[in-house]
């Protein structure tokens, strides 16, 4: 992982842009026109003139925002058949959190529709009305076909009802215009946190869970981060805040971010460059979100670690033993707290300092108020992983059982501690084993619809694909299998 550090700096706005110099964002569907409408004005302006980029979608939209220098004119293309739709007032909803106050709407299509103005007056009244909520101050509406050249470069023939300029001639217009749409943030130097509300646009087939640990891009540089609370979810087309405990695929919601390291940003509507960013997938690389920052979190500015005189080592020596995690991951059923007890008791027996946490004992009192649902599990490890470090500062070998499913979730207690401190037990048994066990009679009420959300059933679960050690413990006993752990601390040097 690479972190990196930087010393605040100002956003410096561009002079106000030329004639002929203004960047315009064409934004609409991909297959209405929208390449097709841009490549027209591009040939029709040449060299020297407002330059054209398309971003059919959001993470392109964005980047385009961010590197374009001064703040672009949007060009929001819909056709006239199919109507104002979601993506059209995403498009609109991400440019006014950028700070855009002024838009263009071409209506395309309108041959389809016979050149009739009611369609047109209906389309341009319905996003107007909609981009006044957002605080768009200004839309010009300008309809047009792609057939012909219909009021892109030349004027229509078609259209007597409509006075207004072409689709070209607007363009040019806006071009000669400062873009004035942040002057107080010239020389707003940036701000620095660990922690800022952003507006996150979600974009991964996989749900986002508050806690899990994501790599957040922002400009250059590169930390660790997670959403710690989804603040609202946001319907797109009625603008209406809803409840969420997780983001599915094109969800648009305002969240609190919390980043392993502190970052210098500004506000995306004051400078897209450094209040834009990407979230990532930490394995894969695969990008999962986009986001803008709308301001900084500053609640942790007064807090500093202490220097104890007593640490971790001196707590080790004492206890004649090396901490550590030993993470027992696996389906209900599996054996992992019954051998996790036996480990313990052999440890008691030898001498050495321990505490085990166990999945049902920590949901009697840390994590009474979480339930079974997969953000809750996310948020049920999280805890565990915060409480198990501690135990390694105390300098005890420190035993958890937890199911545990998701890899993300193991990874990410791993990354708590210094290497070799975690080590990752799969207690193996076989889906088939652990039911016909079923010492609790879960299985069963699962089967039967009465638990829902439960691991190996209706709710996935994720081997460990390179686990520290792994237990057959479909094949041995309980005492057998302890044994291998014990076996295990003595190679790693634990004991």
């Amino acid at each position: 992982m690479r972190h990196t550090s930087a010393t605040p700096g100002p956003c410096l706005q561009p002079a106000p842009a030329l004639s002929g110099h203004l960047p315009v964002l064409v934004s609409g569907a991909p297959d209405i026109g929208t390449q097709v409408l841009a490549e027209r004005l591009r040939d029709a302006v040449g060299s020297g003139s407002p330059s054209f980029h398309v971003g059919e979608h959001p993470p392109h939209w964005l980047a385009r925002m961010s590197d374009s220098g001064p703040q672009p004119r949007v060009l929001l293309v819909v056709d006239a058949q199919r109507g104002i739709d979601t993506e059209a007032h995403r498009f609109g909803l991400l440019a006014s959190q950028l700070g855009i106050r002024r838009l263009l709407l071409a209506v395309t299509g309108m041959e389809r529709m016979d050149w009739r103005e009611d369609v047109f007056a209906r389309l341009r009244h319905q996003y107007r009305a909609y981009a006044e909520r957002l605080g768009i101050e200004q839309l010009t509406a300008i309809p047009l076909s792609l057939k012909g050249d219909d009021n892109i470069v030349e004027p229509s023939g078609r259209l007597s009802w409509y006075q207004g300029p072409t689709l070209l001639a607007q363009v040019q217009a806006e071009a000669k215009l400062p873009s004035g749409e942040r002057p107080e943030a010239a020389d707003a130097p940036s701000q620095v946190s660990d922690q800022f509300a952003a507006h996150l646009l979600w974009l991964d087939d996989q749900p986002l869970y508050p806690g899990r640990v994501y790599r957040l891009r922002l400009n250059d540089r590169e930390v660790d981060a997670r959403v710690s609370e989804i603040k609202h979810l946001l319907q797109v087309d009625t603008l209406e805040r809803m409840a969420a405990k997780r983001l599915r695929r094109d969800d648009l919601a305002f969240c609190n971010l919390a980043l392993d390291q502190a970052l210098p940003f500004n506000a995306a509507g004051e400078c897209p460059a450094t209040g834009t960013f990407r979230l990532y997938e930490r394995t894969q690389d695969t990008l999962v979100a986009c986001g803008l920052i709308a301001f900084g979190l500053r609640r942790a500015t007064n807090l500093h670690r202490h220097a104890m005189k007593v640490d971790k080592a001196s707590r080790a020596a004492a206890n004649a033993q090396k901490p550590c995690v030993l993470w027992f991951t696996g389906l209900s059923g599996a054996g992992k707290s019954t051998v996790a007890d036996r480990v313990e008791q052999r440890l008691q027996a030898a001498g050495k300092r321990t505490m085990l946490l166990d999945g049902d004992n920590v949901r009697h009192g840390l994590n009474r108020d979480l339930g079974f649902t997969d953000e809750d599990r996310v948020e049920n490890i999280r805890r565990v992983g915060e409480v198990s470090k501690l135990m390694v500062e105390a300098g005890l070998i420190t035993l958890a059982s937890f199911i545990s499913p998701f890899r993300s979730e193991r990874r990410m207690v791993r990354e708590l501690l210094e290497d070799g401190e975690f080590l990752e037990i799969f207690v193996d048994a076989p889906l088939e084993v652990c039911e016909a066990r079923d010492p609790k009679g879960l299985y069963k009420k699962a089967r039967a619809g009465a638990l829902p959300n439960f691991t190996g059933i209706d709710s996935p679960y994720e081997p460990p694909q390179a686990p520290d050690l792994r237990l057959p413990a479909g094949e041995l006993d309980a005492d057998t299998l302890a044994g291998q752990v014990i076996d295990l601390l003595r190679r790693r040097g634990m004991l």
